[in-house]
């Protein structure tokens, strides 16, 4: 597999995996709509693919458990290293300046002053030790800490009857994701990784930890947050992986 992959490009990679993620997301049910497509029409055969892989975002937000907790772990189950993972090679990460670092607030919150680092760093904080799953096929466990995002949404007076929350990055990933999932417990605006202030890899300044989503619904480098019922997509998203992604 990985010679044939050799003669593609990166964005050729990328799309062929967009495609097979698609794909291999279409369930029994879904198959039966190719019933009768042209499937060596690429245009016939991406919109089943999209009217599918929405369908499937429909029926995973309605059998998700709001109050249903991914697996915990034992500090022993750390996986050391943790894998780097981005859209980009590690010797293009983003560094964000501490010194100058605002998380942006908007939308449909009552207070939309921005926050810095030493108040998100002096509210509560909690710690998980969870898996992270990515799409990709590989796993790891890392522990992670910072604030439980449902609290945050409280503070700032987010309306929680919206359906959305949206994520812009310094990196120029960007992210949206339910509010049942924003909501969920464990989900989590992450300021440290393994007991340390959280390194540029694995997002510095603040990610956001949804243990109950793949990982690239996890968006690194934060730097601002909205409220809105107006679908915000996504980066990868808006390319054809599943939006809802997420158990």
């Amino acid at each position: 597999m990985a010679t044939s992959l050799e003669a593609f490009s990166r964005p050729e990679i990328a799309s062929l995996e967009r495609r097979l993620f698609l794909k291999r997301g279409l369930s029994l049910g879904a198959l039966t709509l190719l019933t009768g497509c042209d499937v060596t029409n690429e245009e016939s055969v991406q919109k089943v693919l999209w009217t599918m892989s929405r369908w499937n975002d429909r029926v995973q937000g309605w059998i998700f458990d709001p109050n249903r907790l991914a697996p915990e772990f034992p500090e022993s189950a750390i996986t050391k290293p943790f894998p780097f993972n981005a859209y980009y090679g590690i010797e293009e990460v983003r560094r964000v300046d501490p010194a100058s670092y605002k998380l942006e607030i908007g939308g449909l919150v009552r207070e939309k002053r921005p926050w810095t680092l030493p108040e998100l760093y002096a509210l509560p904080q909690v710690s998980q030790i969870t898996r992270h799953i990515c799409v990709e096929g590989w796993s790891a466990i890392g522990k992670w800490s910072g604030v439980r995002f449902s609290d945050f949404l409280q503070r700032i007076g987010a309306d929680t009857t919206a359906r959305f929350v949206g994520f812009k990055c310094a990196d120029d990933y960007y992210t949206s994701i339910d509010m049942p999932t924003a909501l969920h417990p464990q989900t989590q605006l992450t300021l440290r990784f393994a007991d340390q202030i959280l390194p540029p890899e694995y997002g510095f300044p603040m990610k956001l930890r949804i243990p109950t989503k793949l990982g690239f619904k996890n968006p690194k480098h934060i730097t601002a947050l909205f409220v809105t019922n107006e679908h915000p997509g996504g980066y990868w998203e808006d390319q054809g992986y599943n939006w809802h992604s997420g158990s």
